[in-house]
């Protein structure tokens, strides 16, 4: 008997995750409509864009391609003066480890002046990243850099701070190549509508820092 009501049990948790999975999902999808964009001809424009960051470097080595397609998505967006200035926004946890400083660096070296680039070191989760735009670099409107599934997360979490925001797609992965990552997306979006019920907060907030006009 009790065999029995803990299958029961563990079949509606795990139809009860399913079916949260599949409601974060439609209502970020659809949240997004009309605010993603590919093209640079057609992009609005924003004085400030937010990259947001990820490892250079593969684990098993090798450029991470998701790293390499943001990088050029923001020189098109800048060279194409649809965003004055770049807040990169990352995980710096080590002194080892530092995703903003590797991202300006390789905007330099692409013909990004240094003068347009913020670097945002406690951007650790999409969720501290947004809100650090709004509380650090006081910024209530932003065009959001990444690939559509995470400009998609990223665009409903400012929305649900009070921030306009838009989202310029880089270059996504083919469904084979990207499978881990969509993997965990699904998770990641649970877990946006779970920061806002719960009140979370971002791990460091600290001094605001100043964008100029």
């Amino acid at each position: 008997m009790k065999k029995k009501i803990a299958i029961i049990f563990l079949t509606a948790l795990i139809l009860s995750a399913v079916i949260a999975i599949i409601i974060c999902e439609k209502i970020i999808t659809n949240n997004s409509r009309g605010k993603l964009y590919t093209e640079i001809n057609s992009i609005p424009f924003n004085k400030v864009g937010l990259l947001l960051g990820t490892s250079k470097y593969l684990k098993g080595g090798g450029l991470n391609p998701y790293y390499v397609f943001r990088i050029e998505a923001t020189v098109k967006l800048i060279k194409g003066v649809k965003i004055k200035y770049v807040i990169i926004s990352g995980d710096n946890g080590t002194k080892e480890y530092n995703e903003p400083k590797m991202m300006r660096n390789d905007l330099i070296k692409s013909g990004i002046d240094s003068a347009c680039i913020f670097l945002d070191y406690a951007g650790f989760r999409t969720f501290d990243s947004m809100v650090r735009l709004q509380e650090i670099f006081s910024q209530k409107s932003v065009t959001v850099i990444s690939q559509q599934f995470h400009n998609e997360r990223a665009i409903y979490t400012a929305n649900r701070l009070g921030i306009s925001a838009i989202g310029f797609n880089a270059t996504d992965l083919t469904n084979s190549q990207g499978f881990k990552v969509q993997f965990r997306e699904k998770f990641a979006r649970v877990k946006v509508f779970l920061d806002f019920i719960f009140g979370n907060h971002p791990k460091y907030l600290g001094s605001r820092i100043a964008i100029p006009n």
